[in-house]
């Protein structure tokens, strides 16, 4: 049975009830819940949540929020393998046996349903105990600076200040979108950032981490150019 967990609690600091916030005409989590309905890969779409009101909002767009998340796994502070760990526990005590599960997270609406079956692809393939999108940086890290403590800048490596761009090794970071996961993995709590898991590459125009008012607007703005693409070329 494949599964995908959406994690949704209640509190959001920066922005206020983000997980259910409008996005282009819909609460966040529905294009979240929508994408993994899309895939057609999932035997069920699990929210866990604390909140009944993002449990309703969840249902109403095709997934299921079967269970209150427990207290204890739904402060600031709880990463996302125990969450996870918790809704597999659910799930085969209540619907069967557990192959895979994608954890999605509900603030990720420029999410893709073929990025979710590319990526459960390469997991069924491999060994991998993970597999997630990556995006590439779109200045090279070596060259960054840091800010000092009289207001100067330095950088973080100085041996490459001669270097020219496309001279140094590309570099990629988590898009924080989904991840793709063997049960054993999420159950044991194994990491997920780890020579263990193997990326799936995206654009960097799909990748847009909402953290902040600015993300949102960004992210907006993202989705009516990708949304204008995917028109164009029907």
């Amino acid at each position: 049975m494949k599964l995908a967990v959406i994690p949704a609690r209640g509190g959001s600091k920066r922005i206020l009830r983000k997980n259910i916030t409008l996005f282009a005409g819909k609460p966040m989590i529905a294009w979240s819940i929508l994408a993994a309905r899309n895939a057609n890969i999932f035997d069920h779409i699990i929210v866990s949540t604390d909140d009944s009101e993002i449990a309703e909002i969840s249902e109403q767009f095709g997934a299921i929020a079967p269970f209150v998340r427990p207290t204890q796994l739904s402060d600031d502070f709880t990463p996302t393998a125990p969450v996870i760990a918790h809704a597999i526990d659910w799930a085969e005590n209540a619907l069967g046996v557990v192959g895979s599960v994608c954890c999605i997270y509900a603030t990720a609406p420029l999410i893709q349903p073929d990025d979710l079956t590319r990526a459960a692809e390469v997991l069924d393939q491999t060994d991998a105990d993970y597999v997630f999108p990556v995006t590439s940086f779109a200045f090279p890290i070596q060259r960054g600076m840091r800010l000092t403590d009289n207001g100067r800048m330095e950088m973080l490596h100085p041996e490459h200040a001669l270097t020219r761009s496309q001279d140094l090794e590309e570099a990629y970071h988590d898009v924080g979108q989904f991840y793709w996961g063997q049960r054993d993995a999420w159950a044991q709590g194994r990491t997920i950032f780890s020579p263990n898991s193997v990326p799936i590459i995206i654009e960097r125009h799909r990748a847009q981490d909402i953290d902040t008012p600015e993300d949102l607007k960004r992210a907006e703005v993202m989705f009516r150019v990708i949304s204008e693409m995917k028109t164009k070329a029907l």
